[in-house]
């Protein structure tokens, strides 16, 4: 599970990258060369700018990789050789998204190298940004709507750009850039086919959600007690009426991708900072090369064991936000360096998760009576790549298993230094612009980062490892289907936000002041939940997004249960909405109703109630508030979605080709990143 960033309260200062007017075609790739290696070493935190850019709703921004200089040269080369094997698969994501991603992709990349025309026009402008578009969403959808994005040129001028430029477009992709077809990469919507109206690439063409469930009911685990993760790594496709898998591994579906990855993995085996760390990665090689689920879970099983040394990662098929049914995962990596200080300060909260379960508002018969293994730790992120870069999450907690993590335990992690970026990237003017009153605002500016974190912390190691299944009821994926994803993340954020407002984590030396703490979580909650986060959505549409939803379901849901005792007051002043708390007493009773209730859902796989909380509280948008929020949100600049370029790891050797040392740099654009992994890690065919 990944907890996304809600809405970067700090809002960044504007970056523009200009363009020379006209230069010569050699001129044009020289440049583009010069940059691709061109890079600024690693700054001070002082002097560290973390703007690249900005460009449509979208903000670049750039992270340090602190205590790099702390680790030895062995670490150095475990971490290097980790985040060679995440770009190896960069492509996997890519596929996955959308058929036709690759092939547009490469198109726009010759087009954007080698043409020689008028660059100072608006078509050549508006080519630029939409080719940033799609690289920010590694496909030619939005990474957070799911919506197709829309060129703001005209096939016309592509077509233009196409034959100056000698590159070769099918007519089925040209086509698709600006049609109406696949418009969207998940459809989650109610009532409809979903598998057969979302464009992602799990499923091959004529795929229904009939036959991706009648397909899954017949498979039965050895282990019914332990049941395997079918559909996790393969595709679904239908040949003469017949569906069949088509399973990610070595030899199968992106072999070529995975045997780099496989070779970077066996690098980092023999680097490996102890045996269990060694043999985790062992059995990943094993996954890759077999496509084995049962190895996959001996590897998960191992992964989450390995809780020793410095360095740690994610790696392989995961999060299922990207299938509407739940099943199949996308390809991510991200490589974590231990922040020595703050995850000593956090593993408090692990040591104490049995507390929290057992004085938890759940029912009794949904408390594990023992929570086990539950590993929290701040990292730096070293790398990322496929469905966590550029858009990151800032936490994360794995297995997702629910048979791993209630026998081993699991692994919860914070992104320090990718938090630290948001908060470091502007300033405060879009927050008094949607607060009530200034006490909100000071509450927000004195404790928000601290309540964000804590809530993130509280989400990954106390959250997602919190209650258990009713004997006999299947897995989330399979009772709950198509809410599956927005239920547990709104379960996860319901057990933070429950005990935000506890003298609890004051008894614990986490924070000073645990009311003002908690008053201003639930403040930042509320806000977002029921009025900023709609900045993210054009007017008229749905919520669509699994952790979107979640926080409006939930913030809906107790403003709605509030109502008669003016728990959350509703304010217009000015012809401008506003939302007060005024009684956080009840609003933290209310937030434990609905958790209770939310596990009862998940621990007897009710279909009928989560609908019905869903779709009556997280989906449907109150039009004339958002036509208002977009309307206030014009005055600010900066752009509603940020994420990242990656540091970049330069390899130093010797004569005999040994690794001598790595420096940590920072690419010097957006661009030059992109096109610098379009050339060093393009594995896949365009089609596969």
């Amino acid at each position: 599970m990944k907890t996304k960033y809600l809405f970067p309260i700090a809002i960044a200062s504007v970056m523009l990258i200009g363009c020379k007017k006209n230069p010569s075609v050699q001129d044009q790739i020289n440049q583009q060369q010069e940059e691709q290696v061109e890079e600024t070493a690693e700054t001070n935190e002082d002097t560290f700018d973390y703007v690249v850019e900005q460009v449509a709703d979208l903000k670049i921004l750039r992270y340090q990789i602190p205590g790099w200089d702390k680790l030895t040269l062995k670490e150095q080369k475990l971490v290097y050789y980790l985040t060679q094997a995440g770009l190896s698969g960069r492509d996997i994501m890519w596929d996955q998204n959308y058929r036709y991603n690759l092939t547009i992709r490469k198109a726009l990349e010759n087009i954007y190298t080698t043409y020689a025309g008028d660059k100072t026009t608006t078509d050549w402008k508006a080519f630029e940004t939409y080719l940033k578009r799609v690289w920010f969403s590694n496909g030619i959808h939005h990474h957070y709507s799911n919506d197709k994005l829309k060129p703001s040129f005209d096939v016309a001028y592509l077509e233009t750009l196409l034959k100056e430029t000698k590159t070769t477009l099918s007519k089925e992709a040209l086509d698709i850039i600006f049609n109406e077809k696949d418009v969207k990469k998940v459809n989650q919507a109610k009532g409809v086919d979903n598998v057969a109206l979302s464009a992602v690439n799990f499923y091959g063409p004529g795929v229904t959600n009939k036959d991706v469930t009648s397909f899954y009911g017949k498979m039965k685990s050895p282990d019914p007690d332990k049941p395997l993760s079918y559909g996790l790594n393969s595709q679904l496709i239908k040949e003469n009426g017949v569906i069949k898998e088509r399973v990610y591994k070595s030899g199968g579906l992106y072999g070529t991708a995975i045997d780099e990855i496989i070779k970077w993995l066996e690098k980092a085996q023999g680097v490996a900072e102890n045996k269990a760390q060694g043999d985790a990665l062992g059995l990943l090689i094993q996954y890759y090369k077999t496509g084995d689920l049962q190895t996959w879970d001996d590897y998960n099983v191992a992964w989450t064991a390995a809780t020793e040394g410095n360095i740690d990662y994610i790696n392989s098929f995961i999060e299922v936000y990207n299938d509407p049914l739940g099943y199949r995962g996308s390809y991510e990596t991200i490589v974590q360096i231990k922040d020595f200080d703050m995850s000593k300060k956090m593993e408090v909260l692990s040591k104490n998760a049995q507390w929290f379960e057992d004085n938890s508002p759940l029912m009794d018969a949904h408390k594990k009576e023992k929570v086990v293994g539950v590993t929290y730790k701040v990292v730096s992120v070293a790398g990322e790549a496929g469905d966590a870069s550029p858009s990151t999450p800032i936490g994360v907690n794995l297995p997702n298993a629910n048979w791993i993590r209630a026998a081993v335990g699991s692994k919860s992690v914070s992104l320090g230094n990718i938090i630290n970026a948001y908060n470091n990237a502007g300033s405060s003017g879009r927050l008094k612009e949607f607060v009530n009153d200034s006490e909100e605002f000071e509450l927000e500016e004195k404790y928000g980062q601290l309540a964000d974190k804590l809530h993130t912390a509280l989400h990954e190691v106390i959250g997602h490892a919190s209650g258990k299944l009713n004997p006999g009821v299947g897995e989330t994926k399979e009772t709950l289907k198509n809410y599956a994803s927005t239920l547990e993340e709104g379960r996860a954020d319901l057990v933070g936000l429950y005990y935000l407002y506890h003298p609890k984590l004051q008894e614990l030396g986490l924070v000073e002041d645990w009311k003002k703490v908690g008053m201003a979580a639930y403040d930042g909650y509320i806000r977002n939940g029921l009025l900023t986060q709609l900045i993210r959505l054009n007017l008229g549409d749905n919520v669509e997004e699994a952790h979107m939803r979640n926080r409006q379901w939930v913030s809906a849901w107790v403003f709605e249960k509030g109502k008669a005792d003016n728990v959350i007051e509703k304010i217009t002043r000015e012809g401008k909405t506003y939302y007060n708390i005024n009684d956080y007493e009840k609003l933290h009773d209310l937030f434990g109703e609905l958790l209770k209730e939310t596990q009862r859902i998940k621990s007897e796989g009710d279909y009928t109630a989560v609908e019905a909380l869903v779709e009556g509280y997280g989906v449907k948008v109150d039009q004339d508030i958002h036509a208002e929020v977009l309307k206030r949100n014009e005055q600010f600049t900066s752009a509603p979605y940020s994420g990242f370029v990656n540091p970049v790891l330069v390899a130093e050797k010797n004569d005999d080709g040994e690794i001598t040392a790595i420096k940590v740099t920072q690419p010097e654009s957006f661009v030059a990143q992109m096109l610098s992994y379009a050339k060093e890690y393009s594995f896949l065919p365009e089609v596969n």
